[in-house]
């Protein structure tokens, strides 16, 4: 998909590539749901939720896209694209007898439950079968994700285990239950 293409998801969501002018919309999106996500994410500093830090942000994102190693995509509003209201993305692309990749995504708070989060899933995963040629996608959520996980299982994914003390999320190590997609069975 080219970074100008919208691609329409759900419910007047639209996903495209990330782009350099982002910057602020992000910010913007992260100050939005700073609350909702502070449980999902690692902790932030005030500087993240600047725009000055998603440019830096944006900036190395948009280097291993064109390297090949990662896809980010936004979820944008149908009627304003500039407008963010969550992300999905492709991270840590191995090629080689490997042929995977890590998604991560999320989605504005105040539209939980629209099946936006399910559709950029398949949307991601469809795109790392037909258009990346990859063999397998995986993802992990803390224990008690419960949405999460249902997104997964809604999308094909399983359970393969728990990471004991997998990720440092919200200021503390915690365990994360593994999740697998294979594309090409």
């Amino acid at each position: 998909m080219d970074s100008e293409a919208h691609a329409p998801l759900v419910h007047g969501v639209r996903i495209r590539l990330l782009r350099r002018g982002d910057a602020a919309g992000l910010s913007e999106a992260y100050l939005r749901n700073r609350q909702h996500l502070a449980a999902w994410e690692p902790e932030r500093d005030e500087a993240f939720f600047t725009p000055r830090h998603q440019w830096d942000t944006i900036r190395a994102k948009l280097a291993q896209h064109s390297v090949g190693q990662e896809v980010p995509w936004v979820l944008v509003d149908h009627d304003d694209p500039a407008y963010i209201i969550g992300a999905v993305t492709l991270t840590g692309i191995v090629r080689g007898p490997f042929l995977n990749a890590n998604l991560g995504y999320w989605v504005d708070s105040s539209l939980n439950r629209r099946g936006i989060g399910s559709a950029a899933v398949r949307f991601a995963t469809d795109h790392a079968r037909t258009e990346l040629g990859l063999h397998r996608v995986q993802a992990a959520t803390l224990l008690h994700n419960v949405p999460s996980r249902s997104i997964l299982r809604r999308a094909g994914f399983r359970e393969i285990g728990v990471a004991p003390q997998y990720l440092k999320i919200a200021g503390r190590w915690q365990d994360h239950l593994l999740h697998q997609l294979l594309l090409h069975s």
